[in-house]
């Protein structure tokens, strides 16, 4: 299939151009020689043997992977391989990731600028210890990790026209483009996030039954007016922050390889890229970040939730009043911390830290890769079809400027692709090219530490899954043929992916 099948461009394009998806503005790589690209063929094939680990399993993120711990902070090391004074850097940027920011004016102008409306008031508060987040515990919470992200239909930006499959949104005219539920003082906040559960009872081959949440969030108190009559929501718990930097080093055409959206080989299974625009770069790349891959690099995904989430104003995103839109008149006049000698309430080298740490936080090293257990849960992922789309390895790009990340073969158990995963999960809400039932694979390494980092922590774009079988037991669409699968093994094949996927 020609790229610009796989790609969805309206015509082809010269051989000198590069198309859309495949630009990498933000690496600075080496191409691979012909016997380098072999090897890496080799060493990324799927594994078709079961009785002992793979070379260098146990180390997912490769040289940059960290020892695990048993602690809380299991997911808050830096890389393994950064030198030490890239690891005063990272500290320095953990300061920030970890800053609770304030209202303006502040006698601390590098703290002030908080809000005026916002979600949370530092980058840990959702991504909690660096790893998931969680939905609110009751209708008096103060402080969660669930936000809803907000849109209604608009037209296709005209610098998106060559990506004929793009959908077209728009802010919603009050509320923008998410939903704050905390605001500075003489600022409303929009809402109050209510979340609700009914039970679906799931019977499995021999006789164990399992419980699946089925959530109901519903914008409470909406304190600017209704919503737009066309509004989608979306529910979002922030995901876990560990191996950023390795994914955004994979090579786009390797993703890009993977990517089947007519399923020519009949297996089931598409697998589509987004395609984004990049304020950053002022061109459409190949989308990587945030639950549907609706961001190209993690330094335009950590502005965007600078922005969105907390309120603080970046050199990308350089408005002072985060997602005020023009109808919410107090927060849009409300006092705010920029144009002192920072310019923007984060500068550039403070930006710059920020992203160098999300970059290189770490990936733990695997448990117990040669347990029988571990390998007999191993065969059943395969089996079954999960790597078809958590596709265990890949090679990133020889890097010129990242020697942490350079040249790795890393276990992110994801292909980055938009996957349709049915009814169950759709949000009806689209993102650049993700339909209102297509997600990004999520990464699966790390996982089974989700619940040490956080004892509230749960899976799926959501939170609704409260444990990995859960999780399983909600895929439909393109996953429907390996999660009934997984209904009809036996109980002790069924044990035995759990332990799989709690060594990852």
């Amino acid at each position: 299939m020609g790229l610009a099948a796989i790609l969805g461009l309206a015509t082809p394009l010269f051989a000198a151009d590069i198309p859309p998806g495949l630009a990498e503005p933000h690496l600075s790589s080496l191409p691979r020689s012909r016997d380098e690209a072999a090897r890496v063929a080799r060493v990324t094939a799927p594994t078709g043997q079961f009785d002992s680990a793979e070379p260098f399993e146990d180390n997912p993120a490769g040289a940059a992977t960290v020892p695990p711990r048993s602690d809380r902070e299991a997911y808050s090391a830096a890389s393994g391989n950064l030198t030490f004074e890239q690891g005063l850097e990272f500290h320095l940027g953990e300061a920030l990731f970890d800053k609770l920011w304030v209202f303006a004016p502040a006698s601390t102008l590098a703290s002030d600028g908080l809000g005026p409306i916002y979600n949370a008031r530092s980058c840990q508060r959702c991504h909690i210890r660096d790893g998931r987040g969680h939905l609110p515990d009751g209708p008096d919470y103060r402080s969660a990790s669930t936000f809803l992200r907000l849109s209604v239909p608009g037209p296709v930006p005209p610098e998106m026209a060559a990506i004929p499959d793009y959908i077209g949104t728009a802010p919603d005219p009050v509320y923008g483009w998410q939903m704050q539920d905390f605001s500075a003082p003489g600022v409303d906040a929009e809402y109050r996030l209510e979340v609700t559960f009914t039970e679906d009872i799931i019977p499995l081959n021999g006789g164990e039954q399992v419980s699946l949440r089925r959530p109901r969030f519903r914008p409470a108190e909406l304190r600017y007016g209704p919503l737009d009559p066309a509004a989608m929501l979306s529910a979002r718990v922030a995901p876990p922050m560990i191996g950023l930097g390795l994914l955004e080093a994979i090579p786009a055409a390797d993703i890009l390889a993977l990517a089947d959206p007519d399923d020519a080989d009949g297996d089931g299974i598409s697998g589509r890229a987004n395609l984004v625009w990049s304020t950053e770069f002022q061109q459409i790349l190949l989308g990587r970040f945030g639950l549907k891959a609706g961001t190209a690099t993690i330094h335009e995904q950590s502005a965007a939730a600078l922005s969105g989430d907390i309120g603080i104003s970046t050199p990308l995103f350089a408005h002072p009043f985060g997602d005020c839109t023009p109808h919410q008149t107090a927060c849009r006049a409300a006092r705010h911390g920029d144009k002192d000698k920072r310019g923007t309430e984060i500068d550039q080298p403070n930006m710059d830290l920020i992203t160098f740490y999300s970059r290189n936080i770490a990936v733990p090293a695997r448990r117990d890769v040669s347990a029988p257990e571990v390998l007999r849960g191993k065969a059943v992922f395969y089996t079954a079809g999960c790597a078809d789309c958590h596709r265990p390895k890949f090679v990133t790009h020889r890097l010129l400027d990242r020697a942490e990340q350079s040249f790795q073969l890393i276990w992110p158990y994801s292909d980055l692709l938009l996957h349709d995963m049915g009814e169950d999960l759709a949000d009806h809400r689209p993102e650049g090219r993700a339909t209102g039932r297509e997600w990004r694979t999520a990464p699966l390494w790390g996982i089974g530490l989700a619940q040490q980092v956080s004892d509230k922590a749960t899976f799926l774009h959501d939170g609704r899954a409260r444990t990995l079988l859960e999780a399983i037991l909600w895929h439909g669409g393109e996953a429907q043929p390996a999660r009934d699968h997984i209904v009809a093994l036996p109980p002790e094949d069924r044990a035995a992916l759990i332990t799989f996927l709690e060594s990852l």
